[in-house]
Parts: structure tokens; sequence; C-alpha cells
């Protein structure tokens, strides 16, 4: 397994065979097949056909485990898109830390833009998806800033935003990224109540079955908060047509939509210098991400 944070836990066929074997024995003659996954929270492990064992890598994805096993059942009736179901959660041992989720194997591809067949069905699709996730009533929900930056006020990550550009001098274009990041900054706060959020919506977290969206994936970032994070898809994937598309399915206010464009610049910014020589599957979608962002206000914004 690649080594993507210098503090992640050791993790190996072996070891999950071991605590499948003591916690789970019914299952422990499955063959398990490690999975490469462009995630980076998570080791990811398939069990027989039908299962995925999925293993926090890091200490600040432990909370994921808890929080995706109490809502995903919940969330997932009220959804166009097949999204994980939890089957049994394992607690720490051999050595290893943390809970620890197995989870039903949901069949597809990563949803690239070359797996898509119709890239404006695609974006409805997500539209819809969106919407139907922000219809739920969130009350009880993870709330954004506690264990998760997903859906907080986009001037939270200034910060953040501001070391990662200083970090990429001379990989980016510095002047046009500052200028779309202030811009973003300027759009006003979502006003209303917090809507959930699966926080983290790009290629490595849809799936595809026959060149058409299949299933949301990854809901460790999900929380209550600023609609205008999920609203970053139109970026982290989409190209300006379909992106058209998708805001006509998902109608939006003019600040939401500036402030999801900020959400993606953002995202690309940090993921880049941070995964620059671990991940470069991930480091390839902030970087059509920062690139669309830049594009898209070359054309006034338009889109």
């Amino acid at each position: 397994m690649v080594v993507v944070h210098t503090d992640e836990v050791d993790i190996n066929v072996s070891l999950v065979h071991r605590m499948l074997a003591a916690q789970f024995p019914d299952w422990a003659d499955l063959p398990i097949e490690r999975i490469r996954s462009a995630g980076t929270d998570n080791a990811i492990y398939r069990l027989g056909d039908d299962m995925a064992v999925r293993l926090p890598r890091i200490g600040w994805a432990t909370a994921q485990v808890e929080r995706e096993h109490q809502w995903l059942p919940r969330l997932a009736p009220h959804l166009p898109l097949a999204i994980p179901a939890p089957l049994a959660m394992g607690v720490p041992a051999e050595g290893y830390p943390w809970h620890w989720s197995i989870y039903r194997w949901l069949e597809g591809e990563n949803a690239t833009l070359d797996r898509l067949t119709d890239r404006r069905q695609a974006a409805t699709d997500l539209a819809h998806f969106v919407a139907a996730l922000q219809r739920i009533d969130p009350t009880g929900g993870p709330r954004a800033g506690v264990d998760n930056s997903r859906g907080v006020p986009l001037a939270t990550r200034d910060t953040p935003t501001r070391a990662a550009i200083t970090a990429l001098y001379g990989a980016v274009d510095t002047d046009a990224v500052i200028a779309a990041w202030e811009a973003a900054l300027q759009a006003p706060m979502w006003p209303g109540p917090g809507v959930w959020l699966h926080g983290d919506l790009n290629s490595g977290n849809l799936l595809a079955r026959h060149g058409r969206l299949s299933a949301v994936i990854d809901f460790g970032a999900m929380a209550v908060g600023d609609p205008a994070c999920d609203v970053m898809v139109a970026w982290t994937l989409l190209t300006a047509e379909t992106r058209d598309v998708f805001r006509a399915a998902l109608p939006v206010d003019e600040a939401t939509w500036a402030r999801g464009r900020g959400w993606a610049l953002s995202w690309g910014l940090i993921v880049l210098p941070y995964y620059e020589n671990t991940n470069p599957v991930l480091c390839g979608i902030a970087r059509y991400a920062i690139d669309e962002v830049l594009a898209d206000l070359k054309l006034g914004g338009r889109h």
C-alpha cells in the first residue's frame, strides 16, 4: 500500500484476514483483494464477490466509520443513486487501533468523463442526486465544522488555501488563482439552515456502469452545512457545457454558485501540494478543477 500520510497506520491483507477470523469468522475464508483507489483516508479490500472491507488509515478519518453506519441507511431510501450499505463494524484488534467497516460491494468504475456515454445525462443525474440529498431532513446530522471542514463558511479555508497557493508557486498561475479565490470570498455566506452534503464529490467518489452514473461512494466527509460544497462537482468533474446542464437541473442562486466554484478551487489547491508525490490520480482531478475554474472565469463567470 502506497504511504500517503507520514503518520498513517500499516494495513495489509494479513491484518484484514486476522481481524476477520477473530471477529467475523463466517467471512474469514473468503478471498481478500486490495483495491487500488485514489481515496486517501481509508484502505479498501474486496471481500469475496459481494463485500468490501474499509479501514481508516489515518487518525482524522476514524470518526467516519460510526458516522456512515449511523446515517447511510437513513439516507439511502431517499436517493436516486446507489450509496454504500454498511453490513458490520469491526473493533480495534491485532495492533490496529480503530473501528473499521464491512460494506456491500458496489459494482462500477470511477465515473471519469471518458467513461460516461452521455455527459449531459450524467450532469442531470448528479444534479438530481444533490437535490435529493439536500431535501432530506438534516435534524441531528453531523454539523459542518465538527470533525469535518466540509460545508463550513468558505472564509474559514482562507489560510490553508493561501498556504497551498504559496506552496504551488511556479506550478500554477499564482495571480489568476489568487484573483479567483478572492472573488469567491466576496460571495455572500449561506443565509439558510444547513443541508445534507456528501462533501467530496469528484470522479473518485462516483461510479459508472454501462456508461451511466450508477453510485456515489465514500461519505466520510458528509455533513450538514452550506450547499455550495457539493456544487463544486460542477468543476471537479463537469465541462463548461455540462455545467450549464447541471445548473439548470439544480437551481442555485448566484452566491451559492460562486461559493461552489470557490470550493472547487480551494479543494484543488490544497490537494495538489499534499499529494503531488503519492497520488497522481487525485492530483489529476485537482488540476482539472483548478483549470476549469480559471477557464470559467475567463468566460466571465457565465457557467
